[in-house]
């Protein structure tokens, strides 16, 4: 799951050669001092080559040398961060699941540690109770004043935070950061068993209402005009294909499957590999491609045509982060992958940041934001921290906590707002300076009853209970304003009445279209559009006991897109996002609207600095390195210090880490 400047220090220049696309979508190659890392750029292929369908590289095959300068170590230390080995290229991860069961090593003779952990989120927090369980005291600082658990945010009433309840129905919530938990992260799954959190799927891909063991894919991909369901386009890519116009040799392919044969030959340098094997395998994944963008990597190793980059990059949420690092996109693509299993807690994620913050509560200092950080010469760290009425100059409270070591979990982001003495080093203070962090938005609606879920027939019964009629109206595309908008007796009996001012000034929202799509008839998954919702997934995929209705994330958009939802106000946003889900699945839904959403941009939320460090070009070895180091004693935690930026068990690997390192040294 806080505003972003990127550094002046962090150059972008596109590249200048022509490939006949707009710049947004042209490789970014970053420069550092005076030397641009662009050295060595192979040629891209040439039209006759991307109209056959050129294949990727052979895995033996060589691109370009790495730019001059790079450390050849870095490559290596980032492949163990990856796979998250040690030293000897023998995996970590059993140890810390040891530790996390049956905490900490035992250190006789070894004086207990007075430890200041700087951020509440989960890193911050497990770090804490670690440290707390072996003995050492031990003081949280978070600059939030209501809620710990950074980017995991549900929209809920109750929980450590005592929010109101955001939605008309008092059953509903929704997420605002973290909401899947993939089943292939060994701490997150072991942290969730050992708290007795209740789980349940994340339906990723739809399945049907009457049988939820079976896939349905049904959910909607919309783009260019082309309306059609994702089943139908496994069957026959070619009419959304053709729409951009792809090569012949892409027609009959759909863009999961072009983008997949596109990563085979970087899969094939990785997989099946253990220990040393495995780390070597990541190391020249990383001296390949590690200074490439996934632009880059589609169009000069895979040989994609443009129009071919367009169908994937719209299809496969790829269009924002075309110019982002390869590395970062490539790790992601490997992961959201349908057959991955992901879960969701019932009752919110939140719950996860509620049984990690009740073991060490009574050590949390609520609103109080670390301003300065000193290090004293015969030891010891002073933080100097202002409350949030503080800030504005307006009054409020300033406190100095003091200890021996100090963990820091805040976003680098965060942490160029952070005065260190004395200065931290240099590849650390570059690293804060020109760590890339990304933007991502949510729109969320509540809607008194799950439409998606109902068939034609059941649509009928519902819009005839407003109005006798109204079902053949909405079918045949003859209800041209809102005045139906939130009119079903379901929201009245939520005790909402929309207004009328409300009603009129969404008119000029709504889409027009002849006719309305047939019912979508699904329980959870996603639909994709190339206007600006991009894409829309059902919360809660499983009904909730006690409620008909549910939340529709109705817009979930990274980096350009997301900026783009964050000029309007949180008001506007929800009419423009309906307009969005009418636009995809037809007008009719909005009898159901409660006039109530909800809205989260990480970009503009200060306590999180943006969604998560995803990196640029070349970032990974020549930043990360110097990222997760101790600088005596300050030691660095959080998701940022590790190869899974914005997943929950980046943050747990990185607490682990420094618990360790803080115990033991």
């Amino acid at each position: 799951m806080t505003t972003h400047d990127r550094s002046t220090q962090d150059l972008t220049t596109p590249d200048t050669r022509s490939h006949g696309v707009p710049p947004s979508r042209r490789a970014v190659v970053r420069a550092t001092g005076a030397t641009a890392l662009a050295a060595g750029l192979a040629t891209t292929a040439t039209g006759a080559e991307a109209a056959t369908g050129a294949t990727a590289l052979a895995p033996g095959t060589a691109p370009t040398a790495a730019p001059p300068g790079t450390d050849p170590a870095a490559y290596t230390t980032v492949a163990r961060a990856i796979t998250v080995h040690d030293a000897h290229d023998r995996p970590l991860v059993p140890g810390y699941l040891d530790i996390l069961r049956n905490g900490l090593p035992t250190r006789p003779g070894r004086p207990t540690k007075r430890i200041l952990v700087i951020g509440a989120g989960p890193a911050g927090l497990l770090a804490a109770d670690l440290l707390n369980r072996a003995g050492h005291q031990v003081v949280v600082i978070e600059a939030n004043g209501n809620r710990v658990g950074g980017r995991i945010k549900t929209f809920r009433k109750g929980g450590h935070e005592n929010g109101a309840q955001p939605f008309a129905d008092p059953i509903q919530y929704a997420e605002a950061g973290a909401m899947r938990l993939p089943g292939s992260h060994p701490l997150l799954m072991a942290l969730l068993e050992k708290y007795d959190l209740p789980r349940q799927e994340f339906l990723l891909v739809d399945v049907e209402v009457e049988n939820p063991t079976k896939r349905a894919n049904r959910t909607w991909i919309h783009v260019n005009g082309i309306h059609e369901r994702r089943a139908d386009y496994e069957k026959n890519p070619a009419r959304v294909n053709d729409t951009f116009g792809v090569p012949a040799a892409y027609r009959h392919k759909t863009a999961a499957a072009i983008l997949a044969e596109a990563l085979e030959p970087v899969h094939l340098l990785v997989r099946g590999k253990e220990g040393s094997a495995l780390v070597e395998g990541w190391a020249e994944v990383l001296r390949r491609y590690g200074h490439w963008s996934m632009y880059r990597y589609l169009t000069e190793a895979a040989k994609l045509d443009t129009r071919t980059l367009d169908l994937v990059g719209t299809v496969q949420n790829l269009t924002s982060r075309m110019h982002l690092s390869f590395i970062h996109s490539f790790l992601s693509a490997a992961l959201i992958d349908p057959k991955t299993t992901f879960w969701e807690i019932k009752g919110g994620t939140a719950k996860f940041a509620d049984a990690l913050y009740a073991p060490v509560k009574g050590k949390v200092r609520l609103d109080r934001r670390a301003v300065r950080i000193e290090r004293h010469p015969g030891g010891g760290v002073r933080v100097h921290t202002v409350s949030e009425d503080c800030q504005t100059g307006k009054g409020g409270v300033t406190e100095v906590f003091e200890g021996d070591e100090a963990v820091v979990t805040v976003p680098f982001s965060g942490l160029r707002h952070v005065a260190f003495d004395p200065p931290l080093s240099y590849g650390k203070r570059r690293a804060i300076t020109e760590l890339h962090y990304d933007a991502a938005t949510k729109v969320l609606l509540e809607f008194s009853r799950r439409w998606w879920e109902l068939t034609e027939e059941q649509w009928q019964e519902e819009l005839d209970a407003i109005e006798p009629g109204l079902y053949a109206k909405y079918r045949d595309g003859k209800v041209r304003d809102a005045r139906h908008l939130g009119a079903h007796p379901s929201v009245k009996a939520l005790g909402v009445r929309l207004p009328h001012e409300l009603k009129h000034c969404f008119s000029a929202f709504r889409p027009t279209r002849r006719r309305d799509p047939e019912a979508a008839h699904v329980r959870g998954g996603g639909s994709v559009t190339d206007g600006p919702n991009r894409f829309t997934y059902f919360e809660h995929a499983h009904p909730m006991e006690g409620s008909l209705g549910g939340v529709v994330l109705a817009s979930y958009s990274w980096a350009d897109d997301a900026l783009k939802w964050d000029a309007y106000a949180d008001e506007e946003r929800y009419l423009r996002a309906l307009a969005g889900v009418q636009a995809v699945f037809g007008r009719r839904c909005e009898v159901f609207f409660t006039g109530k959403g909800k809205t989260q941009s990480w970009m503009r939320d200060h306590y999180a600095y943006g969604e998560a460090s995803v990196l640029l070009p070349g970032q990974h070895t020549e930043l990360f390195p110097d990222i997760p180091g101790s600088e005596g004693p300050l030691h660095f935690a959080g998701d940022h210090t590790s190869i899974k930026p914005a997943w929950i068990e980046g943050a747990l690997e990185s607490a682990v880490r420094v618990a360790l390192q803080v115990h033991t040294g």
